[in-house]
């Protein structure tokens, strides 16, 4: 795994505040554990900041989320960097990929997507595309190996990728239409290509 540290300074805002509507959550995902345990809602809240905050945590969002929860900065921090899912630094504001490089997707064909956003949106992971408006990364098993390969974009996983059909989910993003998430092909969730074949008995 690679060092993850925070972006440069250049790139920090001076300061972070929660909306109300996310300040509301953040106390609701406090309120759900016992007194002198809040910090275990460091993870929910920390992802919301990251949502607030055009899809990546900046350090001044980890010293909102450590007063809030009475931490040391250095523990939020320490969750920040060691969660992929938690981006250290500006991303796309339309997408930030992040294609499963894990051998079952390599085996069908992650490397064609990897290619793509190469030549779409920066040759190197975690820079932006000229517009800003795209980044990408490489990360481990995202958990759909059946569906391989596939992508994580923001919340959602795409799956049964070709890499014309992710050129033309990355074409829904740019235009505003994202395409439905879960499989890209005609199959439901896991199951079979085309549908179930057996179990289809009704009695």
């Amino acid at each position: 795994m690679s060092v993850r540290r925070l972006a440069p300074k250049e790139l920090q805002p001076e300061s972070f505040a929660f909306t109300e509507e996310n300040l509301a959550f953040a106390k609701q995902q406090i309120a759900k554990y016992p007194a002198g345990r809040q910090a275990s809602a460091v993870i929910a809240i920390l992802w919301r900041a990251q949502e607030q905050n055009e899809g990546w945590v900046s350090e001044a969002a980890i010293r909102t989320v450590a007063d809030m929860l009475e931490m040391p900065y250095i523990r939020v921090l320490e969750v920040a960097t060691f969660y992929t899912m938690f981006q250290l630094q500006p991303v796309g504001k339309k997408a930030h990929i992040q294609v499963c490089g894990t051998t079952p997707c390599r085996l069908r064909g992650a490397g064609d997507l990897i290619e793509v956003c190469q030549n779409r949106i920066n040759h190197e992971p975690f820079e932006l595309s000229k517009d800003g408006n795209f980044s990408w990364e490489e990360v481990e098993c995202l958990g759909a190996c059946v569906n391989a390969p596939m992508v994580l974009i923001w919340k959602d996983t795409y799956e049964d990728l070709t890499k014309e059909s992710f050129g033309k989910l990355l074409d829904g993003f740019a235009s505003g239409n994202p395409p439905k998430p879960g499989p890209q092909v005609d199959r439901q969730f896991s199951a079979p290509v085309g549908g179930p074949t057996t179990l289809k008995e009704t009695t």
